[in-house]
């Protein structure tokens, strides 16, 4: 229990966040649907929030460690409750579009500090459960937030919550009495070493990338398109998020026991499977549109977590930040491509152009992942790390910020 005590403070403020992120990437694209706005503009916006996280990824470091914890916290919260409330004055998709860079940049600062604050808290003993704790927490308020939209209509007043959420996520780290840990950043590899070491790997993280920003971000779209209101949107969206969630152990207890890109072909065929019946079926009931999604969004979000599980595999102890780095920049650009591109040929085919994305770049990756399983032998099992559960939405960085603890771990 006292284990938990010294990570309440952060994990309270990133659930607060959370909560805000969740109602926020569903809100978003529903009042740029009432605007009559292009969908490639609206997934021009949804990715800009990627963008604004990886330049949070590759600065972050260097602001917590001037700043330290706290302070860099509090700051990245109240700079992300700001600009949230200014969308309350204006709904202009360019306003929208710098706001959404901003709080993407203020976010991946805040899950920088919450993660590298669990892995200085953490030992050997308590790692896993408090990295636990975190990943309920952090996916259960992601989940929760969509949820608001059954109770109200969607409208630019519902940014005040957004922003009185980040407001609240300060709060905690603002009055804890814990002292600032210390922060490292570590060395990246060049995806050149990245790709020679594991092409699988780091076509599994960009991938990710590419595949699940598109969905989350672009999901209301369609659904939208099919007549369904914001309460089923909102209910759907948290549905899946949970389904996203409850595969991960399941999934961790199969990547230790079996050969890993055959685990990883096994879930892009069945997302692929599971998006082509969802365009098939587009017109069945509700229900059955929700379990499709939930096997979609169940077989893409291990992607990062399998690629990165293959990626450590072949590495040298010492090696597993570096590569962290690297990994988490793939996916950070694929997830800045991701919902661009997906709008772009959605405004091209309509909604249905989201599923011809989707299953294009399924079908790309497992054909990669075909051929290398012909061209190298995998790793044997015993030789493996473990797998680590990851978000679809926002990879851990935590491997960025403490090296020394991150080698550790793995």
């Amino acid at each position: 229990m006292r284990s938990l005590t010294l990570i309440a403070p952060v994990v309270l403020g990133v659930g607060f966040a959370q909560f805000s992120l969740g109602l926020m990437t569903t809100l978003i694209p529903l009042l740029q649907l009432q605007q009559g706005l292009p969908t490639e503009l609206i997934g021009v916006i949804a990715s800009m929030y990627f963008a604004g996280f990886l330049a949070g990824a590759l600065s972050g470091p260097r602001i917590i460690g001037r700043l330290g914890h706290i302070r860099a916290f509090t700051v990245l919260a109240a700079l992300a409750a700001v600009v949230s409330l200014s969308m309350t004055a204006s709904v202009n998709p360019w306003l929208v579009a710098v706001a959404r860079f901003i709080i993407g940049y203020a976010c991946s600062g805040l899950f920088l500090v919450t993660e590298s604050w669990i892995n200085d808290r953490a030992d050997t003993s308590t790692r896993g459960r408090m990295f636990g704790v975190y990943l309920v927490v952090n996916w259960g308020a992601t989940a929760a937030g969509p949820l608001l939209l059954r109770v109200t209509e969607p409208r630019p007043a519902l940014f005040a919550l957004t922003g009185a959420l980040f407001a609240a996520a300060l709060v905690p780290m603002a009055l804890t009495a814990q002292s600032n840990p210390q922060i490292r950043p570590g060395p990246r590899l060049s995806l050149r070493e990245l790709f020679v070491l594991s092409p699988v790997g780091l076509a599994c993280s960009f991938a990710a990338g590419l595949l699940n920003t598109a969905y989350y971000s672009l999901m209301p779209v369609y659904l939208t398109g099919l007549g369904l209101g914001a309460q089923s949107v909102s209910s759907f969206a948290s549905i899946v998020l949970l389904a996203a969630l409850l595969i991960q152990l399941p999934i961790g207890a199969i990547a230790d026991r079996i050969e890993r890109r055959r685990l990883t072909l096994i879930v892009l065929t069945l997302a692929l499977l599971s998006a082509l019946a969802m365009v098939l079926l587009a017109g069945a009931n509700f229900l059955l549109l929700v379990a499709l999604g939930c096997v979609l969004a169940a077989s893409m979000s291990p992607l990062y977590g399998l690629g990165a599980g293959q990626t450590n595999d072949r590495l040298e102890r010492g090696d597993y930040v570096a590569a962290a780095g690297g990994l988490l920049f793939v996916w950070s650009v694929g997830a800045a491509i991701g919902p661009t591109l997906a709008g772009g040929i959605m405004g091209l085919f309509g909604e249905a152009g989201l599923f011809a994305y989707l299953c294009t770049t399924l079908a790309l990756v497992a054909g990669f992942v075909m051929l290398r399983m012909r061209a190298r032998a995998d790793v044997p099992v015993e030789q493996r790390s473990g797998y680590i559960p990851r978000s679809a939405l926002s990879p851990r960085l935590d491997d960025i910020a403490a090296p020394e603890r991150s080698a550790e771990r793995e």
